[in-house]
C-alpha cells in the first residue's frame, strides 16, 4: 500500500486513446449547486435585454436584507440615499459615481442593476464573487426603494403622516460600541405625556 500506482494531474497516460490520466465530465453532468435552471434569477436578463421585475415577491424582510448589504458594499461609493456622494468620493477617487435618483437610472430596468452588481461597470468592480444572486436581488429591491424614498411626492404619502417623521426617542444613545436602544412608539408617546 505505500507504493501505489497513480497519476499526476494532467498527465499522460498509456491506459486511455487519447492519452490524458484526467477524464472528462459524462456529457449533461451538473456539479452540485451549478445547476442554474432559472436564467433570469442569475442573470437579470431575458435574452439579451434586462429585465424589469423582481423573480420573487419582495417583502419587507426582502427591503431590510438589501439595506444592509446595500450598506456594506454600496454605500461606500454611493452614499446611504444613493445619490454618489459616499465615503470613497469624497476621499479623493477619481470618479464619483451616478446617482440613482438620475432619470436615466430612475428609468433602468431592475435586471440593469443586477447586471452592474454581478459584471461591473466603468471603474466599479464586479460584486458576484461577494454578494450571492439572493442578496443581489435583495439589494436591487432596495435601490427601488431609494429611488422611490427621495423622489416621492406629498400625493404619495399615506393621509395621517407627518411629513417630515417625528425623529426616534431613544432609552439610551448608545456608544462608538453599541447600539442605541430605540423607545417603543406607545411608551415614546406616553414619556412625552410627562
Amino acid at each position: 500500500m505505500h507504493v501505489q500506482p497513480r497519476q499526476n494531474p494532467l498527465s499522460r497516460s498509456d491506459f486511455f486513446t487519447d492519452q490524458r490520466s484526467a477524464r472528462p465530465p459524462v456529457e449533461g453532468t451538473v456539479a452540485r449547486g451549478q445547476l442554474h435552471e432559472d436564467s433570469y434569477f442569475y442573470t437579470g436578463k431575458i435574452g439579451n435585454n434586462p429585465g424589469d421585475a423582481m423573480p420573487f415577491p419582495v417583502t419587507k424582510e426582502i427591503l431590510e436584507r438589501g439595506r444592509e448589504r446595500f450598506n456594506i458594499f454600496c454605500a461606500p461609493c454611493h452614499s446611504r440615499v444613493g445619490d454618489g456622494n459616499g465615503f470613497v468620493p469624497s476621499r479623493g477617487f477619481s470618479k464619483q459615481p451616478p446617482s440613482f435618483h438620475i432619470a436615466r437610472l430612475q428609468k433602468a430596468p431592475l435586471g440593469y442593476f443586477y447586471d452592474v452588481i454581478t459584471e461591473g461597470f466603468g471603474v466599479m468592480p464586479d460584486y458576484a464573487s461577494q454578494i450571492p444572486p439572493q442578496d443581489r436581488w435583495d439589494i436591487v429591491a432596495y435601490v427601488r426603494a431609494l429611488q422611490l424614498s427621495q423622489n416621492a411626492t406629498m400625493a404619495e404619502v399615506p393621509a395621517g403622516q407627518k411629513i417630515p417623521s417625528e425623529p426616534l426617542k431613544f432609552r439610551e444613545p448608545g456608544t462608538g460600541a453599541t447600539l442605541p436602544t430605540v423607545l417603543p412608539e406607545s411608551t415614546s408617546n406616553a414619556e412625552e405625556k410627562k
